[in-house]
């Protein structure tokens, strides 16, 4: 369903922007990866359609950037196109740069399962395929330990009706998406998609880590 509402805009001129936007650098059509400044941490996430996943994301206190890619498969420099094929492996996907003086990891975790449903099996609501799978990508033992955690006190809690199937990868590689859907959410408030399918998620993390969430996306 997104890729159909997706090309059925994507020739528009038309945005509703709300001034948030990130400073994303761009290369031949795709963003750049930031390098971490010294007091900063990065962590990267898959939880369906990463239009969702990036705002959900930059909303919170102590992180910096949030770009919008591809993970978990084993194409090459990948394009949306190829990702949509299902057959690079690959899932939409986030990588978070943070301050974690500011917001731990196991914040950003307890975000990113509030931020979509992870308890759908290669789906996110009208989005079907392993291209939205649910993937937390973990770079040491201690990130391994703090989803597992993190995941076992939220199907404890019964927070969700059925058991959490997140896949958990140690990191490989993230490859960034094309800039146009950097900030896709923030740049399009307009789009069909973003109202019904992204904004609930969006709204979800703002509703359940409200002291998490920076100031000027609470006006």
């Amino acid at each position: 369903m997104k890729t159909v509402i997706y090309l059925l805009i994507a020739g528009l001129l038309f945005t509703s922007c709300s001034g948030r936007q990130q400073k994303i650098s761009s290369n031949n059509g795709f963003a750049v990866l930031p390098h971490p400044d010294a007091n900063e941490a990065v962590a990267t996430f898959a939880g369906g359609c990463f239009w969702a996943m990036q705002e959900s994301m930059i909303q919170l206190k102590g992180v910096n950037t949030v770009i919008s890619g591809y993970a978990g498969g084993s194409t090459v420099n990948p394009t949306y196109e190829d990702v949509l094929t299902k057959n690079t492996g690959h899932a939409e996907s986030v990588q978070v740069y943070y301050n974690p003086a500011v917001i731990s990891y196991e914040q950003l975790v307890h975000a990113f399962f509030f931020a979509h449903d992870p308890t759908q099996l290669n789906r996110q609501g009208p989005d079907v395929g392993n291209d939205y799978r649910s993937i937390a990508f973990y770079r040491s033992p201690a990130e391994l330990k703090t989803i597992t955690k993190v995941m076992s006190e939220m199907e404890a809690a019964k927070y969700y009706p059925s058991s959490f199937v997140t896949e958990m990868e140690p990191f490989q590689v993230f490859y960034p998406a094309e800039s146009s859907h950097q900030d896709y959410y923030e740049r399009n408030l307009w789009d069909p998609y973003i109202r019904s399918v992204s904004r609930p998620k969006v709204m979800h993390v703002r509703k359940e880590l409200p002291q998490l969430i920076k100031n000027e996306y609470l006006k």
